[in-house]
């Protein structure tokens, strides 16, 4: 199969997807938010991500979005999620640092290397992905990890 089939199938993919983060059923909204996660490096997706991770009408799709895009464990599902921090309001907010611990409470290597690429965007171009990162990098020094290296 060749590349740009591929390519237009992730297209078709993040735009269905997006379609149904306009739903207004929560849990549609919730599920666009875990599956556009899986395609944050895609520009097409960069429109309904932010708006999922500060959804008005239900925390639950926040909560879903941010710990999706957290677990890709890159840059990309970090910044992101930073990005939305630095304006989400207090409740927004909230359950985003809710998500972060969840994601990296259990293995210290996970949240070591989170906090490793959390400390290499004060210097985004983006303002809000630099805030959201000091932000994002203050709640992962407060998480002792369960598990640690022997």
């Amino acid at each position: 199969m060749s590349r740009q089939v591929d390519g237009g199938r992730r297209y078709a993919a993040v735009v269905a997807l997006g379609e149904l983060g306009r739903s207004r059923d929560v849990r549609d909204r919730a599920d666009a938010g875990r599956g556009l996660a899986g395609f944050a490096e895609m520009r097409e997706a960069l429109g309904p991500l932010p708006a999922l991770l500060l959804d008005p009408g239900d925390t639950s799709v926040t909560r879903a979005t941010a710990e999706a895009l957290l677990r890709r464990k890159d840059g990309i599902g970090l910044a992101t999620v930073a990005s939305a921090l630095a304006v989400a309001d207090p409740n927004h907010g909230d359950w985003i640092h809710s998500a972060v611990h969840e994601v990296f409470g259990v293995f210290s290597e996970d949240r070591d290397s989170a906090m490793r690429l959390c400390e290499e965007m004060p210097g985004h171009p983006d303002d809000r992905v630099a805030l959201g990162a000091r932000q994002m990098l203050s709640t992962l020094a407060e998480i002792d990890p369960v598990l640690r290296p022997l």
